[in-house]
């Protein structure tokens, strides 16, 4: 029987032969991976025209394009780049949507049935408490940690996007905004 890691390879190099069927199981393998994780990380501002799915879809089908240029040799490695890629997505829209006014639309996040990598490295308890607590955060805050620890910004890239003076202004931010987030965790 073949590991999860080897399928997954035999199946991206079918799909790099143009096999529509092995594609199609890459796709229903990922999507719902990464659709957990993109859950609630749409910037507000642009939630109202965008749907997390579609935003998860839209960036999968690109990465798609450009599997033969990918070299990837576990499973790991095709998710961390289509993780990478949707990543990319999500900072662009942030950067995009500073223009843009408050988000007024009502949600509906529905979340993958199946656990994501960092939910099963943090477990899903946990992973809850800290989407849990995530929300509980003011706008700015929640954004500070999303910026700093999922999108991996620096502090000057920090500073710009919240509008702040300095990248030790935007260091402060987000350590406060992180020592919220751990009460909030523990509360």
């Amino acid at each position: 029987m073949e590991s999860p890691a080897e399928s997954s390879i035999v199946l991206l190099a079918r799909a790099r032969d143009g096999d529509a069927r092995a594609l199609d199981e890459l796709l229903i393998r990922y999507l719902p991976r990464l659709k957990r994780w993109a859950t609630g990380r749409l910037p507000a501002n642009a939630r109202d025209m965008l749907d997390t799915a579609d935003i998860v879809q839209e960036t999968v089908v690109k990465a798609v394009r450009n599997l033969d240029h990918i070299e990837v040799r576990d499973d790991g490695a095709l998710q961390a780049y289509l993780r990478q890629a949707l990543k990319n997505r999500l900072a662009d829209l942030y950067r995009r949507s500073k223009d843009r006014g408050d988000d007024t639309a009502v949600k509906s996040n529905l979340p993958a049935p199946d656990p994501s990598p960092l939910e099963e490295a943090i477990g899903v308890e946990a992973l809850h408490r800290y989407e849990s607590a995530l929300e509980r955060l003011t706008p700015q805050d929640r954004e500070a940690v999303l910026l700093r620890v999922e999108l991996c910004y620096d502090y000057d890239q920090i500073a710009e996007m919240l509008g702040k003076s300095s990248a030790a202004s935007a260091r402060t931010t987000v350590s406060r905004a992180l020592a919220r987030l751990s009460r909030e965790m523990h509360a």
